[in-house]
């Protein structure tokens, strides 16, 4: 039993526990579950679920992951993006009459829950690594957008067609200007006004007064449960939703969430399988950036393993408890840890206060207007429209941004899916594009020195009869003709060259096919009179070598420890010096 809690992060941080500590977490959870309940009924209205079901996806699954989660501050539940790609899920599945939407979600829930911990039983918490930041963030940013002109039907009352381009909103909605519920846009603007203020203008000023902090921060995170009590009382003061047709969220059904099995239809999973895997990949991805820059700030590491365990656990409680996928969310963590949350106690306290609403207060929210929700949905994602990395990425790696504008433009015109997926293709397919046109330069002695450098960027001395050349990667079948031809090349050009010494201090790895096109430059460079040397083998190259007879095959070619040894054994005295 001792092993067992040991593996439980939140144990050992329990040794340590002391009152401030407990203060500090409840502080923290308190101002998390203001943001989460309110957010958590937008984010299933997003999803294509009745508000309920965000509130079920608060309960159970943060406090599993408050059991298993390795970071401290990670704030789990409903977050954007998983909750429009369950959306898109369900739009496209309920199309094709596989289900009812709750269904689709819960198996959903199952599904990521079980490729979760599949990942950890096979190790494969790497697999993030392949995915770029340049994809993530054109991906988040277009997935935003998305979001946010999807409320835009909430917003005017309009009932906008689903699917189609992101623009056809914008054409349904300039050819039924006169159709807009006025009613239903001021409410939504009013809701977008509040939210503002609270953030931008109300937050200031509390910050500069004298009263606590414990109360400032509370107040500055309540902006959406504010906004939706100025909704609330409009509608139900003046009766908008018979006077003016303004759509409201209706009855909430009262009472925890109920434990239940699983119906499986495997025709469905068929179905559900590759977004499952995308909304588990994309969860858990921003679960670990996030959790890993929180921990950073304390000093300390998270678990990628302990976390694929406890997300994958909490999307089965998601399961179980009859709602749909959850991550952890990039604004409410940040809340969580500046809100000064030191345990996952702090997820413990948000759960209970959703567990006290949806157990009592629920009623409160009938006459909640649709259109306050989409404003809390567009005033959430608007951050996440990440301009700067593009620019950034423009100044410094052109490569980068255009994987970032490709990733950006395919989520606008394929989906959520088909973006992200074509994104990870663009990524792959731009490093192969890289790695198949490596850098490579011809070297030469700088000074008396014992070092080497580009001739094109350094004072450096030459010998006319010896060509050095350093390959900045490793060698393998989609780069092995560019570096042989570019070794031709300076060789047509340099007439009075006899020996080529290919430096190797990069070169990680040679596989089959630049084995043999080694052989063959060889071969061609001896019928020229030129001889192929090597200098700065690393180790396992050098085993690989010699578990072949590549070396026989290259002699007279030797293989040189260093450049330096090379070129003072095969130098004829006769220097060229390179002035830049």
């Amino acid at each position: 039993m001792s092993r067992l809690l040991a593996y439980l992060p939140l144990y050992s941080w329990l040794k340590n526990y002391q009152r401030d500590s407990f203060v500090s977490d409840m502080v923290a959870g308190i101002v998390v579950g203001i943001m989460l309940i309110p957010q958590g009924m937008a984010y299933a209205f997003l999803a294509g679920l009745p508000p309920q079901y965000g509130l079920y996806a608060a309960i159970i699954p943060l406090f599993l992951y408050a059991l298993l989660g390795s970071s401290r501050s990670l704030a789990v539940g409903p977050v954007a993006i998983a909750s429009l790609m369950v959306g898109s899920t369900i739009a496209d599945s309920t199309a094709r009459g596989l289900g009812d939407p709750v269904t689709i979600a819960i198996n959903l829930s199952l599904l990521v829950g079980v490729i979760l911990i599949l990942l950890r039983i096979m190790r494969l918490g790497a697999i993030v690594n392949f995915m770029s930041h340049s994809v993530i963030s054109g991906f988040t940013s277009a997935a935003a957008l998305l979001i946010a002109i999807s409320q835009i039907r909430h917003l005017t009352g309009l009932n906008i067609p689903s699917g189609g381009f992101f623009t056809d909103t914008f054409s349904y909605l300039l050819s039924n200007l006169q159709a807009v519920n006025s009613a239903t846009l001021l409410l939504g603007l009013s809701g977008l006004f509040t939210l503002w203020f609270v953030k931008a203008k109300l937050c200031c000023l509390l910050e500069r007064s004298p009263l606590p902090v414990w109360l400032v921060q509370p107040v500055c995170r309540a902006g959406p449960m504010f906004a939706m009590i100025v909704g609330i009382v409009l509608v139900a003061s003046l009766q908008l939703e018979q006077s003016h047709q303004v759509a409201i969220v209706g009855a909430i059904p009262e009472g925890l969430p109920t434990l239940s099995l699983i119906s499986i239809d495997l025709q469905l999973w068929q179905q559900l399988l590759t977004p499952a895997f995308l909304i588990a990949l994309i969860g858990f991805l921003e679960s670990v950036s996030v959790g890993t820059t929180l921990a950073s700030k304390r000093r300390e590491r998270i678990d990628p393993n302990k976390e694929l365990i406890a997300l994958g656990a909490a999307n089965l409680g998601a399961a179980f408890s009859g709602t749909y996928p959850v991550a952890g969310g990039f604004g409410r963590s940040m809340v969580n840890h500046s809100a000064g949350a030191q345990t996952t106690i702090a997820s413990i306290i948000s759960a209970l206060m959703v567990v006290i609403t949806v157990s009592f207060f629920t009623p409160l929210f009938y006459y909640l207007p649709k259109a306050v929700l989409g404003a809390v949905i567009i005033m959430a994602v608007i951050p996440l429209i990440d301009v700067k990395s593009f620019t950034d990425s423009w100044r410094f790696n052109k490569a980068d941004a255009l994987t970032l504008l490709g990733t950006f433009a395919f989520v606008l015109l394929l989906g959520v899916e088909l973006g992200i997926m074509a994104g990870i293709a663009i990524s792959f397919i731009l490093l192969l594009y890289r790695s198949s046109q490596p850098h490579i330069a011809v070297v030469g002695r700088v000074g008396d020195s014992q070092h080497f450098r580009n001739i094109q960027r350094h004072d450096v001395a030459t010998d006319k009869h010896i060509l050095a050349i350093r390959v900045d990667e490793s060698l393998y079948f989609a780069n092995t003709r560019f570096v042989e031809d570019f070794i031709r090349a300076q060789c047509a050009s340099h007439r009075q060259v006899e020996h080529v010494v290919l430096i190797c201090n990069a070169v990680n790895f040679i596989d089959a096919s630049a084995l043999e096109s080694l052989e063959n430059l060889s071969v061609h460079l001896q019928s020229q009179a030129i001889t192929l040397h090597f200098a700065e083998v690393k180790g396992p190259v050098m085993d690989q070598l010699q578990s072949t007879r590549f070396i026989e095959q290259i002699s007279p070619g030797r293989i040189f420890f260093t450049t330096d040894e090379a070129v003072r054994e095969l130098g004829l005295g006769d220097a060229e010096v390179y002035e830049i």
